[in-house]
């Protein structure tokens, strides 16, 4: 993804502890041309995998994932981990703590059972890598339903 890179030298901004700011273009203000590129992108790296979910942390992955056209690109749902308990999520729950990178807090992730199951081949997106944290919850809740994560 040469083109994302090239965008993140232009636009992006590096702030004190080393945090990567991409806020003008990705995960406040969206380049809808940009993440229409890497929805594309994510469609051609796994277009040999039978993937029919992706799975976000609630917040910034989601712009990724949904806006980015992936899910357009594949045809399939998006299942998103919310950070936190409301009155909308009922029944069983599969839930990992991840620790956030930019916020400094612990929060457990939650996804409803009814949206993952050991049929589904998953793809996650979020938007970016720090310490790992939100993919390792990520994988945990894939794992614990059963499935498959494909990328």
């Amino acid at each position: 993804m040469n083109f994302l890179e090239e965008r993140i030298v232009k636009d992006g901004i590096v702030k004190e502890g080393n945090v990567l700011k991409v806020d003008s273009f990705l995960n406040h203000q969206m380049d809808i041309k940009l993440l229409n590129q890497m929805g594309a992108e994510f469609k051609k790296r796994f277009a040999d995998k039978n993937i029919n979910k992706i799975l976000t942390i609630e917040a910034s992955g989601i712009g990724i994932a949904v806006a980015s056209l992936a899910a357009v690109q594949f045809g399939v749902p998006v299942v998103f981990a919310k950070k936190s308990q409301s009155i909308n999520l009922d029944g069983e729950m599969y839930v990992a703590e991840v620790e956030s990178f930019t916020h400094k807090c612990k929060n457990n992730v939650i996804v409803s059972q009814k949206f993952l199951s050991e049929d589904d081949h998953v793809l996650i997106i979020d938007d970016f890598l720090a310490n790992g944290c939100a993919l390792q919850g990520l994988i945990q809740i894939v794992q614990s339903s059963g499935a498959t994560v494909e990328g």
